[in-house]
């Protein structure tokens, strides 16, 4: 056990600091990961946060989401009831960090959701050496090994170049994925407009507040066929609404880790599949565990008996936390995982 966390019917819990981090209904304190809503709900008494993700809480859910807020920059330490807070970039959607709680020579990391690979649109994952480590396993089966997001972006390209005459509806998530497709296809030399869908212009006019570049950008408003040739984003459901329909026959793309296997991408209709994951792959979750140092692994919302398994084998101590009320943030819950792979 951690001298510095338990878990409560709330979520993982510092009982010195006296908060909880990421909690899954209202508390009294809360230290706060990253703005995607099952990590940061509104309610709490006090909010922990990145002045990033606290912006991006104030967007989704009103300036008075909580009763107090307190930003805190990466690598700032703040005492809360005897215990050294601080938060250190995830690489995972603009504004995430881990959580460092640190005592009487007792060091542990709450990892919340993380990624190692290049994103252009936030800060990149720093590695935090510790005793106890709570990593996610969104993508904790060796089947997923995410590729580099500018081979995904490289099959838009091709398909829109090779279908002119078609519209392309990406779906991807308003936080985080949508903001990073973009990006990566500017990286790429798509200097065009790309056309939103509204659900993602606050989160989008967001990200380019804080010096993310994402080039011109629109609403698709009341257009529909006369958007042939060009790149639409939306959220991943409309790509099966009728909202799709004006659209006359699009290609249906969907940016997704889960994109890996084909019976989930059948599911989403994604006639062009990209697997461009916000979260850490098999790989990268591995490397994590061993190069933190920790010998107390645990693990919460993923694939979790499998990481366990992993971690025995490499001579960790771990533990599954089988905490309800995550999802993976890529449209899929812990509960589809196993059918969604042997249906594959």
């Amino acid at each position: 056990m951690s001298a510095l966390l338990t878990l409560t019917p709330e979520g993982l819990y510092c009982p010195e600091a006296k908060a909880h981090i990421d909690p899954v209904r209202p508390v009294e304190k809360a230290i706060i990961t990253h703005g995607h809503a099952d990590h940061a709900r509104a309610g709490h008494g006090a909010v922990l946060a990145t002045w990033q993700t606290l912006d991006i809480m104030a967007i989704r859910y009103g300036s008075d989401f909580c009763g107090q807020a307190q930003a805190i920059g990466y690598g700032e330490q703040l005492n809360v009831g005897g215990v050294n807070v601080s938060l250190h970039p995830a690489g995972h959607v603009l504004g995430s960090a881990q959580v460092l709680l640190a005592a009487q020579g007792e060091r542990t990391v709450v990892s919340g959701d993380y990624k190692r690979q290049a994103d252009l649109t936030c800060a990149p994952f720093e590695l935090v050496p510790c005793d106890t480590f709570v990593t996610e396993a969104t993508f904790g089966l060796p089947v997923f090994r995410h590729p580099p997001a500018q081979q995904e972006v490289a099959k838009l390209l091709t398909s829109l170049e090779l279908f002119s005459a078609q519209t392309h509806l990406v779906g991807a998530y308003a936080l985080g994925k949508a903001q990073r497709v973009i990006a990566e296809l500017r990286a790429a030399g798509y200097s065009k407009t790309i056309y939103l869908h509204g659900a993602l212009e606050k989160l989008c006019a967001y990200y380019q507040t804080q010096g993310v570049d994402l080039g011109p950008l629109e609403l698709v408003g009341r257009r529909g066929k006369e958007l042939q040739g060009e790149i639409v984003m939306c959220p991943p459901g409309q790509l099966s609404d009728r909202w799709s329909r004006r659209f006359g026959d699009p290609v249906a793309a969907m940016a997704s880790g889960w994109m890996r296997v084909r019976a989930r991408a059948r599911q989403r209709g994604a006639e062009l599949p990209l697997i461009l994951s916000d979260h850490a792959d098999w790989d990268d979750l591995c490397r994590t565990i061993l190069e933190t140092g920790a010998e107390r692994i645990w693990v919460t919302h993923g694939a979790e008996e499998a990481l366990v398994h992993w971690c025995e084998l490499n001579g960790r101590k771990a533990r599954p936390l089988n905490m309800i009320g995550y999802d993976d943030g890529e449209g899929a819950d812990d509960t589809q995982l196993a059918a969604v792979v042997s249906a594959s």
